[in-house]
């Protein structure tokens, strides 16, 4: 079968969880013989329909101006280049099922393209983009998860975000674009053959939010990697070494990790690892917070990435945010590692408190720094915590169940695939 992947943004201009998966599900799927295209927008000066190819795997690329948060969320109702580009893309793949990883920045006209053709599509939810403008459910005028998704309180999450004194008035207006928004993405929704949920908590979310019931379904994201386990025993120090990889940004809790380890006592360290140009007030604050045992390591690759699980005794994922799946936890898990995370949303479901890591309340410092003690005056606590360890789903396993997936789709949508076709011929 021909599969392409519908996504917002890809490597190598952009490398995040939902890019990374889609790189990793692409080669995989071309392992098993099938065709696989990739199309997304790429932010850079122009448009036009950049090619390539990555192995097997054959990359399209809309060409589209630099944006900011307000173009982005007005590409969602209009944004004819980025439509052009993808009509050119059908033509000239034909795939058999689109599996839309991510649509932010990229208009809806595209699910009219698709649908006029007859393709069947599925979509995986890897926020809460589709329900929430600020896909994170953090409001930006609290800084607290957002409990009443109305159209209301998106506009004054938005305008807090650019201004929200200045443009106050504007509220009714905005109101009445989130409200439009919202029913333009609930007919994506309601119009896909299956709706993917990363864990069981999006799932639940999505259900009681509005999404058909009927089409979710929970595929846990396999783990791209030929990892072995860290061998600790190898490991000539004595210092207990924790690890955060990920963003650098406020709702990713690392604030509360660092002030957290100010005051933990004991050969202990802490290694934080991101992208420090993404927010650099952010990584300042930071950096003013930490002591000499916490060392800001940067962006790292993916061998680096390895190479720091193996040095490590305990990551932490401290979030203040719903987080969806977290393939740090799954990187953990690889290499034989127990994890600290915030008791909220989807890191609850992949956790087990006591058994593979901690639950700990988000944002309690106090929570936090204690765990963190136990973890360096419990000499057995450790090594209990690792033997509890499972290792996470292989991509290989993972792709064997979309497979199956896409077939039944593909099987069920063949009457709405063959009208299109009579009428083209008509035509």
């Amino acid at each position: 079968m021909h599969i392409l992947h519908l996504v917002h943004q890809y490597i190598p201009d952009q490398v995040g969880g939902t890019e990374l998966y889609t790189h990793w599900l692409a080669q995989g799927l071309t392992k098993h013989g099938h065709r696989v295209t990739i199309f997304h927008r790429r932010n850079i000066a122009g448009s036009g329909l950049e090619q390539w190819t990555d192995g097997e795997v054959h990359i399209l690329a809309a060409r589209s101006d630099h944006f900011n948060p307000v173009r982005r969320f007005l590409a969602t109702f209009y944004e004819p280049s980025v439509t052009r580009a993808f009509a050119l893309a059908l033509e000239e793949t034909h795939p058999d099922l689109i599996h839309i990883q991510h649509l932010m920045g990229l208009p809806v006209t595209l699910i009219s393209a698709i649908r006029q053709r007859g393709i069947p599509f599925v979509i995986t939810c890897w926020d809460y983009w589709w329900v929430c403008p600020n896909a994170q459910l953090l409001t930006n005028y609290s800084g607290e998860i957002c409990v009443e998704s109305t159209r209301w309180n998106c506009a004054r999450c938005m305008l807090a975000r650019v201004g929200y004194p200045r443009l106050r008035p504007a509220s009714p207006l905005l109101a009445g674009l989130v409200a439009w928004r919202n029913h333009l993405l609930h007919q994506v929704m309601d119009t896909a053959q299956v709706l993917i949920a990363p864990t069981e908590f999006v799932s639940r979310w999505y259900a009681a939010h509005g999404a058909p019931e009927k089409k979710l379904t929970v595929i846990h994201p396999g783990l791209e990697h030929s990892f072995t386990k860290a061998n600790h025993s190898c490991r000539f120090d004595k210092t207990v070494r924790f690890a955060y990889i990920g963003g650098l940004s406020w709702q990713k809790g690392v604030h509360t990790l660092v002030e957290a380890f100010a005051g933990v006592h004991g050969d202990v360290e802490l290694w934080i690892a991101g992208d420090e140009t993404f927010d650099p007030a952010y990584v300042s604050h930071l950096r003013t917070l930490a002591t000499p045992n916490v060392r800001f390591m940067g962006r790292l690759d993916r061998n680096a990435v390895w190479n720091v699980l193996t040095q490590t005794d305990v990551i932490v994922v401290p979030s203040l945010w719903y987080e969806t799946f977290s393939f740090l936890i799954s990187e953990a898990f690889a290499a034989g590692l127990p994890v600290l995370v915030s008791h909220l949303g989807a890191l609850a479901d992949r956790v087990r408190d006591g058994i593979d890591g901690l639950l700990l309340p988000p944002g309690d410092i106090i929570a936090w720094r204690s765990a963190i003690q136990r973890l360096v005056d419990e000499p057995d606590l450790l090594p209990r915590l690792r033997a509890g360890v499972r290792p996470p789903i292989a991509m290989e396993e993972h792709v064997d169940r979309l497979e199956s997936l896409y077939a039944e789709v593909i099987d069920s949508s063949h009457p709405a695939r063959e009208i299109f076709r009579n009428e083209k011929n008509i035509g």
